[in-house]
């Protein structure tokens, strides 16, 4: 799904509302800012029924370039990481 599907969809869910596209898409980039500075802050967010995005830790190793196959170092660095709440795994 793209950004421009979710939007499309949450704009027909709130129909009734008379709420815009442009609401709806000011909304939903609210709301992943809201998400991203708590990561950032907090190192997790957690919403009920969906899951629990936490901040890892890569730790630096050796990689190779694929092209010359000559080893390279890679930094160490963090990333996001997501875990699902049973109730969406049940879904899948």
């Amino acid at each position: 799904m793209t950004k421009q599907e979710l939007i499309d969809a949450v704009a027909k869910k709130v129909e009734k509302l008379d709420v815009s596209k442009t609401a709806v898409k000011d909304i939903i980039d609210c709301i992943f800012e809201e998400v991203a500075k708590a990561i950032k802050k907090e190192k997790r967010f957690q919403m009920p029924g969906f899951g629990t995005f936490t901040v890892r830790s890569r730790k630096a190793r050796t990689g190779r370039n694929p092209k010359t196959n000559e080893p390279l170092k890679i930094k160490a660095s963090k990333t996001v990481g997501f875990k699902p709440a049973p109730s969406l795994k049940a879904i899948l």
